[in-house]
């Protein structure tokens, strides 16, 4: 049975998570793109580092194109907010990244956006699995990835880039660049290394990274940023000697941040529509779910 909740849908990888049911959900989310009239307007598919993402991604894309819904396909791991930014920047009526976001790792899903970049909302994602969970298997067309690609109905994309410049442009860097803090990341084998490490670069931070490697099972941990999970990270900031330790879940939707002293100070939920509001004062009253409190943070460290 395929249910979505408040994080889209997610089952256990073999059980509920299966090729089938993909299958099922991309034919309900393409003949409701049909119905609606925006097909052609495309669609943006991306995943993350879970086993059986990309693959998933693969088996969802050759049912819309059959369907005739244009695909871009983000043809790299990418972070569930990237894939937010790209349905609003591209304009596009929907997308969906595959990720079971902080669960464990026999867990895999499919998060659904609408225009925007916004979570899909009850009302159309429980249309959605009333449909697929009516189709039966021989109802579902399909054509192989390569003809899809061969055809032009999914297009590789790569909007790091744009992505990137977006956080950059609403963050002070030049303020961050004065100040030079230390920073220990801890993407928890996760996807939000390349883009951390680029903005953090970029603001000439000093930066060491430990839990980068590619691990479907996480390091045998939950991919989730809290207290009970962050001990490697508060003993590398104690190590280095950091001014902060920053660490993102599985799809890099949430962030965990840990204080110059080891204590975990708070975590934040990415938003795609939350501004950014640099403030005064301590890391617990500046880090928010925009770019602009952990702008404060880090212009407020570092450099002595």
């Amino acid at each position: 049975m395929i249910q979505f909740g408040t994080g889209g849908w997610r089952a256990v990888i073999g059980d509920g998570f299966t090729r089938a049911n993909i299958r099922r959900v991309a034919c309900a989310v393409a003949r409701r793109m049909k119905r609606e009239g925006v097909a052609q307007e495309g669609f943006c598919i991306g995943y993350d580092r879970r086993f059986l993402s990309r693959e998933s991604a693969i088996w969802f894309s050759e049912v819309m194109a059959a369907e005739g819904v244009r695909l871009y396909f983000v043809n790299l791991a990418a972070p569930t907010p990237q894939i937010m930014f790209t349905v609003k920047h591209m304009g596009l009526p929907y997308g969906a990244a595959v990720t079971a976001s902080h669960n464990p790792a026999i867990y895999n899903g499919i998060k659904l956006f609408t225009r925007g970049g916004r979570d899909a909302t009850e009302d159309v994602t429980a249309p959605i699995a009333a449909e697929a969970n009516a189709l039966a298997e021989e109802d579902i067309p399909s054509m192989t990835f390569e003809e899809a690609l061969d055809t032009g109905c999914v297009q590789f994309i790569d909007p790091r880039d744009a992505y990137l410049d977006s956080i950059m442009e609403k963050v002070d860097m030049d303020a961050i660049r004065a100040r030079r803090p230390r920073v220990v990341l801890d993407p928890m084998y996760g996807v939000s290394l390349t883009g951390l490490m680029t903005i953090l670069f970029t603001a000439r931070c000093d930066v060491d990274v430990i839990n980068d490697r590619h691990d479907a099972f996480f390091g045998g941990h939950l991919p989730a940023p809290n207290p009970d999970t962050l001990r490697d990270l508060q003993g590398s900031v104690a190590d280095h000697h950091a001014d902060l330790g920053i660490a993102t879940d599985g799809d890099a939707d949430r962030l965990g941040i840990i204080d110059e002293k080891g204590r975990y100070v708070c975590g934040a939920q990415h938003r795609h529509d939350a501004p950014a509001r640099p403030r005064g004062g301590g890391l617990r009253r500046t880090v928010h779910r925009g770019a602009g409190g952990l702008q404060a943070y880090l212009c407020g460290h570092g450099g002595a």
